[in-house]
């Protein structure tokens, strides 16, 4: 398994959670990493990215203020912190690893499993 994401659970509306993708060390210390999302029914969609060299991110638009991606190279470990979190982010969390770009699912070349996250009302 080279993309293994955790993390994920029930919480309540207003709570937070924080999900992690621990990644091989040929990904991680060659491809920028992000995360998407798929509620049932819908299309998976753009949450966060994080660029190889950690210094350039990029969120979704209703992720912006509440979501922060972060890695940690010394663990091979992209986090997503998820604060103030509402029933519509209720989705399976993929994690994945990209060369160029990162917002578009085409760009990502590998993808972890998934983690689900359920907030309740």
């Amino acid at each position: 398994v080279q993309l293994q994401a955790s993390g994920g659970g029930l919480v309540q509306t207003g709570g937070s959670l924080r999900l992690s993708c621990a990644a091989s060390e040929r990904i991680f210390t060659r491809y920028g990493m992000g995360w998407f999302r798929q509620a049932p029914g819908k299309e998976r969609e753009f949450v966060a990215a994080i660029k190889r060299g950690g210094r350039s991110t990029s969120y979704g638009d209703s992720m912006k203020g509440r979501f922060t991606i972060s890695r940690d190279n010394a663990k091979n470990t992209v986090y997503l912190q998820m604060n103030s979190l509402k029933p519509e982010d209720t989705a399976v969390y993929y994690c994945g690893a990209f060369q160029a770009g990162g917002t578009m699912r085409s760009d990502y070349d590998y993808w972890g499993q998934g983690t689900l996250v359920t907030v309740s009302s």
